[in-house]
């Protein structure tokens, strides 16, 4: 086991997981003293019938200050601003995020505005800005990927600067995390596979990037069996509710890791493919993943391969060489995308250059790559990367995930 010499670690969310966990929300804010919550989501969640769920669940016993269902795709500024001002205009006194990444960034957002009596979230980008505890906030997922049920971060678009801005704090942490089978029955399967891979993406960096530290670890290690054992089986069978439960829990076991042990590379390019493409953020995981493994194995080589036991169990563990163990799990990364594409007849992505917008274009144009590699260097992800990155580095990647061939590791100019 790995012991560094300092590290921290922070999880004071309550989770709540069962195939009937929605009924206990009222309770939960009872407990922190709130009685008329805002309900946050988006309207994909909304007409998939997911809130009548959520609203039967609660019953009469909790009363609904206002409903903002009109969340976008990308958590906005703009939209923070104007919900924090529907809030106290119906004397809301907590939050109720029901819905994926961008719900969740939008209500942790719509908290600090609400809770500092502001009126822009701007004033309080970045780290330390934050001084005292916000509102309750009940965080409920509907996809089994981002874990931000559990983690410290929002990260926000200013869409007229064309920035993303992200917002750090212990104070952002939701009260509680209600994982319920329900949320994610209806997804579809190539979101379940994205989403799904996310989620592995968040164990995996979790695991082996600069911050890791014992409890990361048990919690990245257990995203990753659950993984193993679910995505694949949910995605073919998508009514299977344990399959279902089993991949919401891993999603937040996986937020629990990675927000105490930061992510790296995969992370830093995938959040630049998004700003500049448009591409969701777990078709970028997915597909990036491999080249992560294969860029950073000769710094991380033996913690990567004890990744093949909650992949392969104790036996293919044992009986594998010790070098040849990372070999199986990049293997092991590739084959779960081919098995998903394969699933998804064809709608999950295995690299770029196969990824399409709604109307059949390429979503990663190949002359956008440099785009993408500038706009990288400025993440802040690529601090906790084991090997350092710089502009060739980044486009040397992408160039491989565009083309869906293995990362010529002779290239890698090794620091």
């Amino acid at each position: 086991m790995y012991l560094p010499g300092y590290y921290e670690y922070s999880c004071r969310v309550k989770i709540v997981a069962g195939h009937d966990a929605l009924e206990g929300i009222p309770a939960l804010l009872r407990h922190v003293g709130a009685r008329r919550p805002l309900l946050v989501t988006d309207k994909g969640v909304a007409g998939a019938g997911l809130m009548e769920i959520v609203r039967e669940a609660m019953g009469d016993r909790l009363e609904i200050g206002a409903v903002a269902d009109d969340v976008p795709p990308d958590s906005d500024l703009k939209v923070v601003n104007r919900l924090a001002a529907l809030y106290r205009e119906n004397g809301c006194d907590a939050m109720i995020a029901v819905g994926g990444g961008s719900v969740m960034d939008t209500a942790k957002g719509i908290n600090i505005v609400v809770s500092e009596r502001a009126d822009d979230l701007m004033k309080f980008s970045g780290a330390g800005a934050l001084k005292r505890p916000l509102k309750p906030l009940i965080a409920v997922p509907t996809t089994a990927g981002t874990g931000s049920e559990v983690t410290l971060v929002a990260v926000i678009k200013d869409h007229e600067r064309h920035l993303k801005m992200a917002f750090v704090s212990f104070f952002l942490l939701p009260d509680a995390a209600v994982l319920d089978s329900r949320m994610t029955m209806s997804l579809p399967a190539p979101i379940t596979a994205a989403t799904g891979m996310d989620a592995l993406t968040h164990a995996v960096e979790a695991y082996y990037c600069l911050s890791k530290n014992p409890l990361s670890d048990v919690t990245a290690l257990s995203a990753i069996g659950l993984i193993n054992g679910n995505l694949l089986k949910v995605v073919r069978n998508p009514s299977d509710r344990e399959g279902r439960l089993a991949m919401a829990n891993a999603a937040t076991l996986a937020g629990m890791a990675f927000s105490n042990s930061m992510v790296g590379m995969v992370h830093t390019l995938g959040h630049a493919t998004g700003s500049v493409c448009g591409v969701p953020h777990g078709v970028c995981m997915a597909i990036l993943l491999p080249f992560g493994l294969e860029y950073n194995r000769h710094k991380r080589d033996a913690v990567m391969g004890e990744l093949l036991f909650p992949i392969g169990g104790p036996g293919i563990y044992g009986q594998t060489a010790p070098e040849d163990r990372t070999n199986r799990v990049i293997a092991y990364v590739r084959q779960l995308n081919e098995d998903l594409h394969e699933a998804t007849e064809g709608r999950h992505a295995r690299f770029f250059g196969e990824v399409r917008d709604r109307e059949g274009n390429p979503a990663v144009p190949r002359e956008r790559l440099p785009d993408i590699a500038r706009t990288a260097l400025g993440d802040g992800s690529i601090f906790y990367n084991p090997e350092d990155l710089d502009y060739d580095d980044l486009l040397m990647v992408l160039e491989a995930a565009w083309e869906g061939m293995p990362l010529d590791t002779g290239r890698i100019r090794k620091g």
